[in-house]
């Protein structure tokens, strides 16, 4: 996870946040290192990033600025919106106020462990 200011375009970072994934643990043998895809949507279409996402073997599933949007990317998308919403209730992380990188990081790791904490002790339907 990287926090940075708010005026930071999201473009900028994902090449960083891309080689930050740790291995994927599964399949006996070699942990996975990369993801198959990086899905985004027209904020992220660059040439540039294209071209480092497929260095890297990556296929990038980004929309084109001007192109119509690719069919079947809200599904996909809703999973990443609706674990920003879940963040939503802690009012101190909708604006940072924080000067200490750290501390905001810390908030929301705490808000992420109440967000699991109470999921996990739901009564059973």
């Amino acid at each position: 996870m990287a926090t940075t200011a708010a005026n930071v375009n999201d473009v900028t970072q994902t090449l960083a946040l891309v080689d930050g994934i740790p291995p994927v643990a599964g399949r006996p043998g070699c942990p996975r290192r990369r993801p198959e895809a990086l899905l985004g949507d027209k904020g992220y279409d660059s040439n540039a990033n294209r071209e480092e996402l497929r260095k890297r073997r990556i296929l990038p599933v980004i929309s084109r600025k001007g192109a119509p949007n690719i069919q079947g990317m809200g599904k996909l998308r809703y999973v990443v919106e609706q674990t920003f919403a879940l963040l939503h209730p802690f009012k101190r992380l909708a604006v940072r106020r924080e000067r200490r990188t750290e501390l905001h990081d810390a908030f929301v790791s705490l808000a992420c462990s109440l967000i699991y904490w109470r999921r996990l002790n739901r009564p059973a339907p």
